[in-house]
C-alpha cells in the first residue's frame, strides 16, 4: 500500500527529502540551546564572568535564529511536499477512474468515489506532512535530548526510562482503541455524501412532492451517526492530553525533588537543573508529538486503504494485445449473448440473444420497463462485456477492437442526457473537438436543434448551466443528438432520446436521418410506436429475451406485445 501511494510523490521528492534534513538541523539547535543556557548560568553569571556570558549569549542567539530558520524551511518544504503529493494522488485516482467500466463504477458508487477523492486524500495529505516532519522530529528530539540529559546526570536520566515506556504503552493502547471507530466513520461519510448528492440532483422532485422535511430528517440521521462515531473516537483520543500531562509533571516533580537534594549536596548546579527540566519537557513533548502522528496515521490508514482500493481496481474492459483500430461498417451481430450484472447466470439481464443487423439499417427496439432495452445496446460500444456469447461490429468481435476506436464509431445518446457547464459550442465539441462552426450547425440542423439555438441571444455561444438546467428537456435531447452526430459514427444509438420532443420534431429528426445519413446504422429505443413505425425492423424485448424481430408491418400482424402497444397508443390517439 505505502509503495503504491508513494508513486504519487514524483516531482516533490526533493521537497520531501529536504524536510527531514532541515528538521534534523532544527532539533540539533533546539537541543544545544539548554546546554548553552546552563553554561551561561553556571560559568558566566554565577562566576561573574561577563565576557564569557556575552560570548555564549551571542552563540545562544545565533542558535535560536538558526533553529527558527531551519523550522521555517522545514515547514515550507513539508507543506509543498504534502500539497503536491495530494495533488498528484487526486490526479492519479481521477485518471484511473476514467478507465473504469460501468461495472467498476457501480462497485464503488459515485458518492464513495467523491469521498475518496476529497476527504480521504486530505487525511492522507495531513498524515504525510506529519510523517516527513513531526515523525522525524519526535524520535530525533527524544534521542538527542536523552543523550544530553544523560551527559548531565545519569541518575536523574533514569526517570525517563520509566516515563517513556509508561507514556508509550498508554498512547499505543489509545491508538488501537480509536482505530475501528475511524474506519467506520469514513464508511458512513460515503452514505452522507450519497444522501447530499441524491438530494441536490433531485431537488426539483423533492420540492414538487414537498418532501423537504423527510430529506432533512434523512440527512440529520446520517449526520448524527457521523457525529456519534467521531465523538466516540475523539473521546478516546482526548485521553492523550491528560496521560501526557500526568507523565510530564510527574517526571518534572521527581527531577526537581531529586535535583534539589543534589544541589544542596553540591553534586549538581542550578544551570544543570534548568537544563534537565528543559530536556525533560523536550523528551516528553516529543512523545506527545509521536502520539499525535500515530492518531493522524490511524485516521489516514483507513483513508489510505480506501484510496488504494481505487488505484488497485482493474477495469473489466481491457484492450487486446493487438487491437483493431478501424471499424469496417455498421453491421451488428449478437451470437448467443447472455449478460448478468452480477456475473450470475441465474440472474441474467439478457438471455440467449441472437440478432443480425445489416449496415445502414434503422432498427427499432421496444419493450416494457425492465425488459433490458438499454442493457442490449450497451453491449455494442462495449460499455459492458457479455457474460457469454459474442457481439460483433463490422464483422469483428467488439473485444478485438481498441476501445476508443470502437466508441468513436458507435455514438450513443444515453437515456439520461447530460450537458456540461460551458457554451453550446463547447458541449457540441465533445463529439468532435476539431469540428468547425459549419459542422456544428449541420449537426444541429439534423437534430432539429439549430432553430432554437439561434433563437437564444448569444446563439451557439449561449452558456449552458451545470446539468443543462437553463434549457428544456427536449432541447437538451436534441443538443445531445447533435453532439453524437458530430462523431460521424457508423452506428448511432438513440436510447429513448426523443421522449421529450413532440411527435412532429421526432418525425423531422427521423426524416433527416433517412435522407442525410443513410449509410449509418441507426438503433432507436422508444416508448412511442410512432418513433419506430418507419424502421426497417423492430426488436421486441420481453424480460431480457427476444420476443420478435421483424418489420413493423409484420409485427402488427403476428406479435402480441407489439399489437398491444400499438392499440394502446395509435388507436387510443385516434379515438381521442
Amino acid at each position: 500500500m505505502i509503495k503504491k501511494l508513494l508513486r504519487s510523490v514524483r516531482e516533490y521528492k526533493t521537497a520531501s527529502l529536504l524536510t527531514p534534513i532541515f528538521v534534523t538541523l532544527e532539533v540539533i539547535m533546539e537541543v544545544l540551546i539548554p546546554f548553552f543556557m546552563s553554561r551561561i548560568i553556571d560559568m558566566g553569571l554565577e562566576q561573574n564572568n561577563l565576557s564569557y556570558t556575552v560570548r555564549l549569549g551571542v552563540i545562544l542567539i545565533i542558535a535560536a535564529i538558526a533553529s527558527l530558520c531551519f523550522g521555517a524551511l522545514s515547514g515550507k518544504y513539508a507543506a509543498t511536499a504534502s500539497a503536491g503529493f495530494a495533488k498528484n494522488l487526486r490526479h492519479d485516482m481521477f485518471h484511473h477512474v476514467q478507465d473504469f467500466s460501468f461495472s467498476n463504477i457501480d462497485k464503488f458508487s459515485p458518492a464513495s468515489l467523491v469521498t475518496r477523492l476529497t476527504t480521504d486524500v486530505t487525511n492522507v495529505q495531513n498524515a504525510y506532512q506529519m510523517i516527513i516532519r513531526v515523525l522525524i522530529r519526535g524520535p530525533l528530539m527524544l534521542v538527542f535530548a536523552l543523550i544530553m540529559a544523560m551527559g548531565i546526570n545519569m541518575k536523574l536520566s533514569m526517570i525517563f526510562f520509566f516515563a517513556i515506556p509508561f507514556l508509550g504503552i498508554g498512547l499505543f493502547l489509545i491508538a488501537i482503541k480509536a482505530h475501528p471507530y475511524f474506519e467506520r466513520v469514513f464508511r458512513t461519510y460515503d452514505s452522507l455524501n450519497n444522501t447530499v448528492q441524491e438530494n441536490l440532483s433531485a431537488i426539483r422532485v423533492v420540492k414538487a412532492y414537498v418532501r423537504e422535511d423527510f430529506e432533512d430528517k434523512k440527512f440529520y440521521n446520517i449526520s448524527d451517526k457521523v457525529y456519534h462515531q467521531f465523538r466516540t473516537a475523539e473521546k478516546i483520543i482526548a485521553l492523550n492530553a491528560p496521560l501526557m500531562q500526568f507523565t510530564m509533571y510527574t517526571a518534572i516533580l521527581l527531577i526537581s525533588w531529586m535535583a534539589a537534594k543534589m544541589i544542596v549536596g553540591s553534586t549538581m548546579t542550578t544551570g544543570q537543573l534548568m537544563s534537565m527540566i528543559v530536556y525533560a519537557t523536550q523528551i516528553l513533548s516529543s512523545l506527545m508529538m509521536l502520539s499525535m502522528v500515530f492518531v493522524m496515521i490511524i485516521m489516514a490508514e483507513s483513508s489510505a486503504n480506501r484510496i488504494v482500493e481505487v488505484l488497485d481496481e482493474e477495469s473489466d474492459l481491457k484492450n487486446p494485445a493487438h487491437p483493431l483500430n478501424s471499424v469496417a461498417d455498421g453491421s451488428i451481430d449478437f451470437d448467443n449473448v447472455s449478460f448478468s450484472y452480477v456475473n450470475d447466470p441465474d440472474k441474467s439481464a439478457l438471455k440467449d440473444i441472437n440478432i443480425h443487423i445489416h449496415s445502414g439499417e434503422t432498427i427499432g427496439i421496444i419493450g416494457g420497463t425492465g425488459s433490458a432495452k438499454t442493457t442490449l445496446v450497451q453491449m455494442i460500444p462495449r460499455l459492458y462485456d457479455t457474460t457469454t456469447g459474442q457481439v460483433r461490429v463490422g464483422g469483428k468481435d467488439v473485444r478485438d477492437y481498441d476501445i476508443e476506436s470502437l466508441r468513436d464509431q458507435v455514438s450513443v445518446v444515453l437515456q439520461k442526457n447530460v450537458l456540461f457547464s460551458g457554451t453550446i459550442k463547447e458541449n457540441l465539441r465533445w463529439g468532435n473537438p476539431n469540428a468547425s462552426d459549419e459542422e456544428l450547425v449541420a449537426a444541429c440542423q439534423l437534430a432539429q436543434a439549430d432553430e432554437f439555438v439561434r433563437s437564444f441571444p448569444d446563439g451557439y455561444d449561449t452558456y449552458i448551466e451545470q446539468g443543462g438546467t437553463n434549457v428544456s428537456g427536449g432541447q437538451k435531447q436534441r443538443l445531445c443528438i447533435a453532439r453524437a452526430l458530430l462523431k460521424k459514427p457508423k452506428i448511432l444509438i438513440l436510447d429513448d432520446s426523443t421522449s421529450a420532443v413532440d411527435t412532429k420534431t421526432d418525425a423531422l429528426i427521423r426524416k433527416a436521418f433517412r435522407e442525410e445519413i443513410p449509410d449509418t446504422t441507426k438503433i432507436i429505443i422508444a416508448q412511442r410506436i410512432s418513433s419506430i413505425e418507419d424502421a426497417d425492423r423492430v426488436i421486441v424485448l420481453d424480460d431480457g429475451r427476444i420476443d420478435a424481430f421483424d418489420t413493423p408491418q409484420q409485427l402488427l400482424k403476428t406479435n402480441k406485445i407489439y399489437q398491444e402497444v400499438y392499440q394502446s397508443q395509435v388507436k387510443g390517439a385516434k379515438e381521442e
